[in-house]
């Protein structure tokens, strides 16, 4: 067996910490600094879910241990989760049908005051559209949207 038959054979060793591990991390830590949850989202999604992966080995192993491809099918699967956006995928299009959370999560403490309440009231697919503009536009534009949007309301 050459160097590339080892390297095929030990691929999922090689190429997978940095694939599981110390790019979610560096991604992770990314987010935090930037204002917009969206990448939170992503990030705090796949965290969870490899977690629960993590878990699931744990417990069991003496099964796994006999599943030919376990470890190159967890390999594809963390992949598809980190450079898919396949953790963003799974908590749209599952979590969030089948867990509710109510709309009463936190949000950045960047935003001023009164910011923070109107996106508090609001559901999270119009947050993250809010944080969006803000993101594209900046605060101040949002804040000449919510002075705007009050203004309608009284003559109403």
């Amino acid at each position: 067996m050459g160097v590339l038959g080892a390297i095929a054979k030990h691929f999922d060793t090689i190429i997978g910490p940095g694939t599981m591990l110390v790019y979610p991390l560096y991604a992770s830590m990314r987010a935090i600094e930037t204002p917009s949850s969206l990448d939170d989202q992503q990030w705090l999604t796949y965290w969870v879910l490899y977690s629960f992966i993590a878990l699931f080995e744990l417990s069991c192993w003496q099964v796994l241990a006999w599943v030919p491809f376990w470890a190159y099918i967890k390999l594809l699967f963390c992949m598809w989760l980190v450079f898919f956006n396949g953790a963003a995928y799974i908590y749209g299009n599952i979590v969030r049908k089948y867990v509710k959370i109510g709309n009463h999560m936190m949000v950045n403490s960047n935003y001023p005051e009164s910011q923070r309440k109107v996106l508090e009231m609001m559901s999270l697919d119009a947050r993250n559209s809010i944080e969006q503009y803000i993101g594209r536009y900046g605060p101040d534009a949002f804040e000449r949207v919510i002075k705007a949007a009050e203004k309608e309301a009284r003559k109403h």
